[in-house]
């Protein structure tokens, strides 16, 4: 049986804020229940150790969220969580007291779309004192800051400064520790791969902007591979079976794990020739060969 690095699973589908990067779903909004949820996690098991909640939407909008995260345990399934971080004062002792969690991504860069809901002092003071207190308890946390190469002028603040600048000097501040002088909107390729580290388990990672998959941008065949089905698989909401994360409307749908057992699915003959197409260097599927994150990979 093929085992996968991870599997991301959509939790809910539905965001407390609306980023202009994002796309949004055109699929009906819900949250997963605990039966659906205690389901996936059996699945899952055989398959890999790590499940990402991620996919669209923001996880900790789920009430079940503490409950999602212990079934997880139960079935030794290790929790990465993605997250825009406006609801980390309110979930931070949930998160805390919760075994089998791993990891938490905080995507900063979700703040310059939605300023205007929470001031950047309180905004980074409750995500650098969750990832203190994370840290100390061997949970890894992740500020992600996804935008570089991108400079508009709503990013200019008071100070004269991007915004992206302003976040990296606070947590410099916070933690004493230096990050590299190239601004981010021309940060080398070598910086950009690699995850700062500002504490014991706590990283900042900067990374260009990508744009999502997009079935109406140009079809390219040849010269595209993607991790997807190699490494990981994505399940949204409704319980649809995706090649990976950014398949955000379930346009490539290989199956759903409430009608039929995940190890079916992804042995279908769909599934089969994707991998194999991503292996000859060729997006078997249309979505596929209009991702500009496929193109990205050197394999």
């Amino acid at each position: 049986m093929k085992r996968y690095k991870k599997a991301y699973v959509e939790i809910t589908n539905i965001c407390n804020l609306k980023c202009d990067f994002c796309p949004e779903t055109k699929r009906h909004l819900k949250y997963m229940t605990i039966d659906e949820f205690s389901h996936i996690a059996r699945e899952l098991k055989p398959f890999t150790d790590y499940i990402y909640f991620h996919i669209m939407g923001e996880p900790l909008l789920n009430p079940q969220i503490g409950s999602f995260i212990s079934i997880c345990d139960e079935n030794k399934l290790k929790v990465n969580i993605t997250t825009n971080g406006t609801l980390m004062g309110k979930h931070k002792s949930i998160l805390l007291n919760s075994p089998g969690l791993r990891k938490v991504s905080i995507s900063l860069h979700s703040y310059e779309a939605n300023r205007e809901r929470i001031s950047l002092e309180e905004y980074l003071s409750e995500t650098v004192t969750f990832a203190r207190e994370a840290s100390a308890k061997g949970i890894i946390c992740e500020f992600r800051l996804w935008n570089a190469g991108i400079r508009r002028e709503r990013e200019a603040i008071r100070s004269g400064s991007g915004l992206n600048d302003t976040i990296i000097n606070y947590l410099q501040n916070a933690f004493k520790q230096a990050v590299p002088q190239e601004t981010p909107t021309c940060l080398t390729e070598t910086v950009l791969r690699q995850n700062i580290k500002l504490a014991d388990k706590v990283f900042l990672h900067l990374a260009q902007r990508f744009e999502w998959p997009d079935i109406d941008s140009k079809d390219r065949t040849e010269g595209i591979f993607c991790y997807g089905l190699r490494d990981q698989f994505g399940i949204l909401v409704d319980g649809t079976v995706v090649p990976c994360c950014l398949d955000s409307d379930g346009n490539i749908s290989l199956g759903n794990i409430f009608e039929q057992p995940l190890g079916e699915i992804l042995c279908s003959d769909r599934a089969r020739r994707i991998y194999e197409g991503f292996t000859a260097r060729i997006g078997v599927e249309e979505l596929c060969r209009r991702c500009g994150y496929a193109g990205r990979h050197k394999r």
